[in-house]
């Protein structure tokens, strides 16, 4: 339902501002370039879903060949103590908790590619145990909003746009970023936890969570002081390292199974196929109405209203500037980095303001199109406290974000 609300919002809201435009400020190009954003938007999203056609049909098929080599089921047994306790609504070895823990790797290691599918291999498997089929279940909300504030260890693409514009140091980014999506994760999980009164305080997700701490320890010492070019290649390293692994082992043990790969693989592939084709409607939905917010300066009013405020208390406001990427990057992924790159430019690579939204842009994700691809793969039209679950971790990532920014570039 919140997703509802907040589409016909974009919508009403856009038309106000666009009539005030055309009648106070004689702007006769203002519904031109409405539409035009709107049919641009559209066509973004149907090239976006089609896109995602090839690999997803490569990755569900992999998964596919997982499941029956029972590789799945070993991920989901390894997982099982912390997730019985985060994830209560899904059964003991269920193969969701296998999926799930794929696609945080992924996201944790900035492989977009690999983690869509999976991830959405994970909800097609939980709303199979969903009983109300149009509706978020407490598993899928917490596995969304997880997904949405998911830890990224390593921004590559930030620091690899940094080091094209010229940065002195492209990766000094690299540890505000990484304690940043941290908080953000953290307080996602805390927030769903909340509404589904889960005790957070046992000692496999206290263990989970130090796992985590322990792992950012390892890549600082372990990554802190290479070259940008140095880092950008260990970490590609070790992604395709990684998945290449996943793809020869879920293959080698389906041969050793004696399954027949090959047709498990085409049964998977199928699915991927349909299952992008279903995304389309809900992707463009959420494009056109983001479109006609930002295309009617919505996102400038927001931003210059915050400035003025901060401004009025006599407070710094350095980082006022860098807002509208935190605002974007809930709304669109590309739209942020364009923005990120633009503030760069502006002020500088090394300024605050550029060090503050490359930051904001390697921790941070993308809310509405993550709940409208995922949710909309599975046909789920009540999403509940989903949005707001994710609006806290991005809020509380963002103001992470700025105060990390002061804490380590003054």
């Amino acid at each position: 339902m919140a997703l509802n609300y907040v589409w016909i919002a974009f919508f009403v809201i856009a038309f106000i501002v666009a009539l005030a435009k055309l009648i106070f400020l004689g702007d006769t190009e203002i519904f031109a370039t409405l539409i035009n954003g709107l049919f641009d938007s559209a066509k973004t999203g149907a090239e976006l879903s089609l896109g995602l056609v090839g690999i997803m049909t490569f990755w569900l098929g992999i998964m596919k060949v997982g499941e029956q080599a029972g590789m799945i089921s070993l991920f989901a047994k390894g997982v099982n103590p912390f997730f019985s306790k985060l994830f209560p609504g899904i059964p003991k070895n269920h193969p969701a908790n296998g999926s799930i823990i794929m696609n945080f790797s992924a996201n944790m290691l900035g492989l977009d590619n690999a983690a869509t599918p999976v991830g959405l291999k994970a909800m097609k498997e939980l709303q199979e145990i969903n009983p109300k089929k149009d509706t978020a279940s407490n598993a899928q909300i917490m596995f969304l909003v997880l997904n949405t504030a998911g830890i990224t260890l390593i921004p590559t693409s930030v620091i690899a746009l940094r080091l094209a514009s010229g940065a002195a140091n492209p990766a000094d980014i690299f540890i505000p970023a990484l304690i940043g999506t941290f908080i953000s994760f953290l307080s996602g999980m805390i927030a769903v936890a909340i509404y589904q009164r889960i005790n957070l305080l046992k000692l496999p997700v206290l263990l989970f969570l130090g796992f985590f701490l322990a792992l950012m320890g390892l890549l600082y010492f372990g990554l802190n002081g290479l070259p940008p070019e140095q880092m950008e290649k260990i970490t590609g390293l070790i992604g395709g390292l990684l998945i290449f692994s996943i793809i020869i082992l879920f293959i080698v043990f389906g041969a050793i199974k004696k399954i027949n790969v090959y047709d498990a693989f085409i049964d998977g592939a199928k699915e991927g196929f349909s299952t992008a084709v279903m995304i389309i409607p809900f992707l463009i939905a959420i494009l056109v109405a983001i479109s006609a917010f930002r295309t009617t300066g919505c996102m400038d009013y927001i931003v210059d209203a915050i400035g003025y405020g901060f401004s009025a208390m006599g407070m710094d406001t350095r980082f006022v500037p860098a807002l509208p990427v935190g605002l974007m990057k809930t709304l669109s992924g590309g739209g942020a980095r364009g923005l990120m790159v633009d503030v760069m430019q502006t002020y500088g690579v090394d300024s605050f303001q550029g060090r503050l939204a490359s930051i904001i842009q390697g921790s941070s994700e993308t809310t509405f199109y993550v709940l409208a691809v995922y949710f909309g793969s599975v046909g789920i039209k009540n999403t509940r406290y989903a949005l707001t679950c994710g609006l806290i971790a991005d809020v509380v990532g963002l103001i992470a974000a700025i105060l990390l920014t002061y804490v380590f570039f003054g």
